[in-house]
């Protein structure tokens, strides 16, 4: 069981890295991202809900719009990586279970790697952010990223095995992501403090980020409302992933030898007179 965990965590992980479109996409469109949002925005006070604390707080709106474009980008990220990653993987991984690999040493090797790439993605999204934003809470940033790219590498995960076709996972990975994050923000969206809004995914991580970086508190409930996004996620996409996995094939024991087959006893040898 171990080597097998090993194995499929190194071919999970080596499965990500050789998406060399979507690192090119990290790389460029993360800062170009930051720069275009940022730069339509204005550094003007707007109000914001702090629900986990029951306080309306005046916050920098363009500050703000910093955070929320960065969540709207590594979402994206993060979502197509793993999706992509599974569905190249799927047919791989079921000759791997008809060849005697258990499905556990997958499926934890799976929620591994997701979980490996998403904090990566949020760590430079955060570092990213230093050259256009310095927030006194930069650990909330930071945090608040790798939250989210957790989410939604679950949500990858989960859409991955469930869509049939590649078409419909990219659709589904665009417009929640997209919505989520700018629903949060009350600079594009009027009802951004309306209750309706703790229901989605992002809802957790925007609210950890606005009380970490302008007001130096940590909201672990919102955090743990993140995680249980990713849990759920994470939970229902592996169900599905197990479902859809043939029966690990068994090696047949050797048959026992039969009378026949047994092998006779010598003939004792007659001694002399």
């Amino acid at each position: 069981m171990r080597q097998q965990l090993d194995t499929a965590l190194r071919l999970s992980l080596a499965g990500q890295v050789r998406n060399r479109f979507a690192w090119i996409l990290l790389v460029a469109f993360v800062p170009v991202w930051y720069l275009l949002i940022g730069s339509m925005i204005s550094h003007t006070g707007i109000a914001f809900r702090l629900r986990a604390t029951g306080a309306t707080v005046v916050v920098d709106a363009h500050n703000l719009t910093l955070i929320t474009a960065g969540l709207s980008s590594i979402t994206l990220i993060t979502g197509f990586v793993v999706f992509a990653t599974v569905r190249r993987s799927l047919p791989f991984d079921r000759r791997l279970v008809l060849s005697g690999y258990r499905p556990a040493a997958l499926i934890t090797a799976k929620t591994g790697g997701a979980l490996v790439q998403a904090v990566a993605i949020g760590a430079y999204a955060a570092i990213i952010m230093l050259f256009f934003w310095r927030p006194a809470g930069v650990w909330a940033v930071a945090v608040t990223f790798m939250l989210a790219a957790a989410t939604y590498a679950a949500l990858g995960l989960l859409i991955g095995v469930m869509v049939r076709g590649d078409l419909e996972g990219f659709f589904l990975i665009i417009m929640v992501a997209m919505l989520d994050t700018f629903l949060e923000n009350p600079v594009d969206n009027p009802l951004a403090n309306k209750p309706i809004l703790e229901f989605f995914p992002s809802y957790g991580p925007t609210q950890f980020a606005a009380a970490g970086a302008f007001h130096q508190q940590a909201l672990a409930g919102m955090a743990a409302v993140s995680l249980a996004w990713t849990a759920a996620f994470t939970l229902l996409g592996l169900v599905v992933l197990r479902l859809r996995m043939p029966r690990p094939a068994r090696v047949a024991a050797p048959a026992p030898a039969t009378s026949a087959e047994s092998p006779r006893p010598a003939a004792a040898s007659s001694g002399p007179g």
